[in-house]
């Protein structure tokens, strides 16, 4: 008889994602949860089953044999103390994958402050182009994949994005710990997640924790050009690097005859590999074209196979994409939500379109980046950017004043460099400004990791 299993917090990127790997395995599903908007809403209306709106003990009136818990839901919560009080069988998403997923698969585990989700997308790509069996969960929506996960056969690989946020409100630890990985990928290593982490410390003994599970033929592939490569002497297992750093094992490295960094020459142990083309903007994107070279290379895959199959590699929604253009204005859609990455996506919009003035529009919403803690990293990421608007700073009421980002002192100093800032409490308020100030070769380069208060909507009806 088939598992029955009902996902609480059904609308997360992962948690529909592992619904619909649950689907794939012959379990019966059902999930709940707020209202949903797109993305969200579409990929769980594709699911095709039943999903309850609101939270409510009566959802769970069926009987599933387990409650799988997202981990934005916590006490308090109508299903949460249902489960508990009744003492119904639940578990995390990640919990579940390990037991009924990974187990019997070679787990590769894309790990990281910025870049996971592209980096899965490629190297799901890569991988299930040589075999098509290859299980994934990205994190995200990859372009030119029919859904963001895929169960795939049983002695295929399975590459999974790892997250080092908390499991779930049960379970605080990092959800990679779950996922048993065979190859390990590391594309960065910074501070965030000012709410659960103390430090960057504190995120590295995550990644320690990590380490220790992988076995000691498995493999970990750290990025040689920021401070993730202080983990290697924490590995049990073969560490080798990647990147444009001249020690790199793995090493990147731009082609003089090739105008606008179309192509990539890649040496592997300081001999040439082979070249690639170059899909995606920016040297970010880069590294995560190395990550995924390094990975398909240690399972066996050809440089001529590898290369071709990241030539077809289509992006990730919410990565530098265009969602809109008018009046000769394009309106490009980022997911940065760290200064880093920020600063990442700024130069990468600069290289894309050299010759346009680069409007950066930033929301500030994670739960560290609404705090002053990257007060002096945030402002130093907005400098490239010839014109800055910044957002409402999200749930600002949550946030004692001592501690809120202080927006005004951000603009008083890009506007001493030079720069046009400005920042607003409301979003109409803002897009009224855009308005005024966008003009024809403009791009509007819109970062953020949620709503934005509807920006996008907001746009749409004034430009079309």
């Amino acid at each position: 008889m088939a598992e029955r299993l009902h996902f609480s917090g059904i609308g997360g990127t992962a948690m529909v994602a592992g619904a619909r790997i649950a689907l794939e395995a012959g379990c019966e599903v059902r999930g709940s949860d707020g209202v949903l908007y797109p993305p969200a809403s579409h990929m769980v209306q594709a699911l095709q089953i039943p999903v309850y709106s609101g939270y409510s003990a009566d959802n769970l009136s069926w009987s599933p044999d387990t409650v799988i818990i997202g981990n934005a839901l916590s006490r308090g919560n109508p299903e949460v103390e249902y489960v508990l009080s009744h003492r119904l069988t639940y578990t995390s998403l990640p919990e579940w994958l390990k037991r009924n997923v990974l187990h019997a698969r070679h787990s590769i585990v894309i790990s990281g402050t910025h870049g996971k989700t592209t980096t899965t997308a490629l190297t799901a790509h890569v991988l299930k182009a040589h075999d098509p069996g290859t299980g994934y969960l990205i994190g995200g929506e990859a372009l030119g994949f029919s859904h963001s996960s895929h169960l795939g056969k049983e002695g295929a690989p399975f590459v999974i994005e790892g997250d080092e946020y908390d499991t779930a409100f049960f379970d605080k630890r990092a959800k990679f710990l779950h996922y048993l990985p065979n190859t390990a990928v590391v594309t960065s290593l910074e501070f965030d997640h000012g709410d659960i982490y103390h430090d960057l410390g504190d995120i590295e003994i995550a990644f320690q924790r990590m380490f220790r599970q992988i076995p000691a033929e498995g493999l970990v592939l750290l990025c040689a050009d920021n401070h993730a490569l202080s983990l290697a002497t924490h590995s049990f297992s073969c560490v080798e690097t990647y990147g444009f750093h001249e020690n790199a094992l793995w090493r990147g490295n731009y082609t003089a005859e090739v105008s606008n960094c179309q192509e990539m020459q890649v040496f592997y142990k300081q001999t040439l590999w082979g070249s690639v083309p170059l899909p995606l903007s920016g040297q970010h994107n880069h590294q995560n074209i190395l990550a995924a070279i390094a990975v398909a290379a240690s399972l066996g895959m050809k440089q001529q196979d590898i290369a071709a199959a990241i030539a077809s590699f289509k992006g990730v929604r919410r990565r530098l994409e265009t969602f809109l253009e008018s009046q000769g204005i394009l309106f490009v859609d980022d997911f940065a939500h760290h200064p880093t990455a920020i600063k990442g996506s700024i130069a990468a919009a600069k290289t894309k379109w050299p010759k346009r003035r680069v409007i950066a529009v930033v929301e500030p919403r994670s739960n560290t980046m609404v705090t002053n803690r990257f007060q002096d990293d945030f402002r130093d990421a907005l400098k490239e950017a010839d014109v800055v608007f910044l957002g409402p700073i999200h749930r600002i009421s949550s946030l004692p004043e001592s501690d809120r980002l202080n927006r005004e002192e951000i603009v008083q100093s890009l506007t001493a460099w030079g720069r046009d800032a400005v920042f607003f409490d409301e979003v109409p308020e803002l897009v009224h400004a855009l308005h005024n100030t966008a003009r024809q070769n403009d791009v509007v380069l819109i970062m953020s990791n949620g709503a934005f208060g509807g920006i996008y909507t907001l746009l749409k009806e004034m430009y079309l």
